[in-house]
């Protein structure tokens, strides 16, 4: 496990993946990250690349060629990543291309995901290499995992998502056989701004936000306040999921989505795809940051 404190906060990252498994308070060690119980969901936050959900049939064609991908990608399970640098307040991993993962996605490139700690924000930053000779297409995100209710005196029903910006957005529903992303809408909003969390929210998988106008989002409780909240200013998706009456909660920023019902399943012409010239280098970075009220 790899670690990292300062001052007010510290984290784990486990080596499989990258995952971040841990932010708590330095002072009173209180946890904010879902504590992975294999018998609801036995994940704390996974890194998505490169692909964001379900492809149809698990595949999708590059130039007349068809692949065979994972659920959100190759990273989250992976072994082989490798811490690449370290400093004082941050961790970077790396992945390169070898020849099993090219057999999944024909490009070269690097991945490298660093967590950097700055007071009460935890920056995660996503960066994408072309080492490639032509064009590489990718999707990315992170999937973490709020622990909710963070106090025992709470219920999942005194939490609420709150929204930094007045929202009209539907979530849009996925097909329950395939896990595609259909054309079907649903308002979930209770307020102009804000989603009750309950134990049914999420009976019908994820909500999945494509034209959200606010680009943070907390993690607020009735007795306790607003308890963290994160900012994915670089991504244009996000998600929230949870299991169904599982105590916790994911808040999802994404560049790019699943696979729609009516895909051709040409990466190159996927929904939200990412297309990175030869030679470049692409940047994401999404942060989360606790309130200080709940640091000791």
């Amino acid at each position: 496990m790899y670690q990292l404190s300062n001052e007010v906060l510290k984290i784990s990252v486990k080596p499989k993946g990258a995952e971040l498994c841990e932010i708590a308070s330095v002072k009173n060690d209180k946890q904010f990250m879902w504590h992975a119980d294999p018998d609801i969901w036995g994940s704390f936050a996974p890194n998505l690349f490169p692909v964001i959900g379900s492809l149809k049939d698990d595949q999708y064609t590059f130039e007349g060629q068809t692949y065979n991908m994972p659920k959100h990608g190759f990273v989250r399970h992976n072994k082989t990543i490798t811490l690449s640098n370290q400093t004082k307040n941050s961790l970077t991993f790396s992945l390169k291309h070898n020849e099993g993962l090219l057999r999944l996605f024909p490009f070269k490139f690097e991945f490298l995901i660093t967590y950097t700690l700055n007071h009460n924000t935890l920056d995660i930053t996503h960066t994408v290499k072309n080492l490639d000779d032509k064009a590489i297409y990718f999707s990315i995100g992170g999937h973490p995992a709020f622990k909710c209710p963070v106090y025992n005196d709470e219920n999942y029903t005194d939490y609420s998502l709150v929204f930094n910006k007045q929202e009209t957005a539907k979530t849009y529903l996925l097909n329950k056989t395939n896990g595609l992303v259909t054309n079907q809408t649903k308002p979930v909003f209770d307020t102009e701004n804000s989603i009750n969390l309950r134990p049914d929210l999420f009976n019908e998988d994820a909500l999945i936000f494509k034209d959200l106008e606010s680009r943070q989002v907390a993690l607020v409780s009735k007795t306790h306040g607003e308890i963290l909240n994160v900012s994915f200013k670089d991504f244009n998706y996000l998600g929230i999921w949870a299991k169904p009456n599982a105590p916790y909660v994911c808040i999802e920023p994404w560049l790019g989505i699943a696979d729609t019902e009516n895909t051709t399943q040409d990466i190159k012409t996927k929904e939200g795809i990412i297309k990175l010239p030869i030679n470049e280098t692409f940047n994401a970075t999404y942060s989360i940051q606790i309130h200080e009220q709940h640091l000791g």
